[in-house]
């Protein structure tokens, strides 16, 4: 009891509160549309909820410092999740990537999502280790940190799962500008990419990804019914919600399962249907609330890898919460997103939990260090 005392008092005990919350939110809603079909959703969540927890747990009472200094054992495990993938993967029902394998009992686990814990790790050694050697600003250091970000995301984009190659890309990003990155690099990757879109629409996407894109230009026309028919239920199924929706368990569109996918991508349906703008408003709170309370564990701590663990977390679930808002709504494609904490999906629902994890353990290790300095100058004091 002393030793759970002191881990609650050296963590974030509103992180931990707010996650919590959050992930019974995600469940109470995962109930509601457990009527709309005859699969069990609501049973793996909560098997997953109980694993992440205890998965955040015990990675909250491990020294990051320590894991990121065996980066090669995330290293290696991130090549074997992603080489299984190619060896073994295959494409589950209402997806369309290979990004997927079967486990026993028929369960099915999504690697990237693990692969997503062990690169926040493996960069930010890779980032303290420039800054140690003053190579965050030379050529060869920015070239080497590019070639580390695309191995993923090339592999990841290979197995069709470009919305997890695109977090990728973006918790990159938002860590190298947290470690003082020149922003000339960004503004010339930048330019190149607006350079290359062209060669991009001709030759990297696909059909289907191109029709995607097409939909959110075309509102009123034919991708209404094809491409674009997911966005568009889902619009009418929040309109209907208006300011308090028609009371949880009671949503007729939700009851139908209109809204393909409505346990997973577009779980805000769920909520914006029964529960109103009222009831969307404390998930989008619990969302910020979260992050904000990452930031703060990024803003105390002294440790430049902490700094970078806080900030690759930080990105993960804000980038993955605001692309799955802009899917829902229609301003972005849909490109298989999950809402942070709330959407279906052992996977998902791990290795978020298992992140927050990683900013607690920043937040412990971070507090146990300024209790050691104290100590150590309290015993000067006596001294002299």
């Amino acid at each position: 009891m002393k030793e759970t005392a002191v881990f609650w008092r050296r963590t974030d005990a509103a992180l931990w509160l707010s996650v919590c919350a959050a992930v019974l939110f995600g469940c109470l809603l995962i109930a509601s549309m457990q009527r709309s079909g005859d699969y069990n959703y609501l049973r793996p969540q909560l098997a997953a909820a109980a694993a992440g927890l205890a998965l955040a747990v015990l990675l909250g009472k491990a020294d990051y410092r320590c894991l990121a200094d065996r980066w090669y054992i995330a290293a290696g495990a991130a090549l074997l999740l992603t080489a299984a993938v190619f060896l073994f993967g295959m494409r589950v029902s209402g997806t369309d990537d290979t990004a997927w394998l079967v486990l026993p009992l028929g369960l099915t686990v999504q690697p990237s999502e693990f692969v997503k814990l062990c690169f926040i790790l493996t960069f930010a050694k890779h980032l303290s280790v420039l800054r140690g050697k003053n190579a965050l600003r030379r050529p060869w250091g920015v070239m080497s940190l590019a070639a580390h970000v695309l191995l993923p995301v090339a592999a990841i984009h290979l197995q069709g799962d470009d919305g997890a190659a695109l977090i990728f890309l973006l918790m990159a990003a938002a860590m190298a500008s947290a470690a003082g990155i020149p922003r000339r690099c960004f503004a010339v990757l930048g330019g190149g990419l607006l350079a290359g879109l062209p060669l991009l629409w001709a030759f990297f996407l696909n059909g289907e990804q191109r029709s995607r894109l097409s939909a959110l230009f075309d509102p009123d026309g034919s991708a209404m019914t094809n491409y674009g028919w997911q966005q568009y239920q889902a619009k009418l199924s929040l309109a209907c919600g208006e300011l308090y929706g028609s009371g949880l368990f009671h949503g007729a569109r939700v009851g139908c399962g209109i809204v393909p996918e409505q346990e997973n991508d577009f779980i805000l349906t769920v909520a914006g249907e029964e529960l109103g703008f009222f009831g969307c408003l404390p998930i989008l709170l619990l969302l910020l609330w979260i992050l904000l309370r990452i930031l703060r564990a990024m803003r105390l701590t002294r440790d430049f890898c902490g700094r970078c663990v806080c900030c690759g977390v930080f990105a993960l679930i804000a980038s993955q919460a605001v692309i799955n808002l802009g899917m829902v709504l229609g301003f972005l494609p849909v490109i298989g997103v999950t809402l942070p904490f709330f959407s279906a999906g052992g996977s998902s629902l791990l290795s978020v939990l298992a992140a927050v994890g990683l900013a607690q353990s920043v937040n412990y290790h971070n507090d146990t260090d300024l209790h050691t300095a104290r100590l150590r100058q309290a015993k000067n004091r006596i001294r002299l």
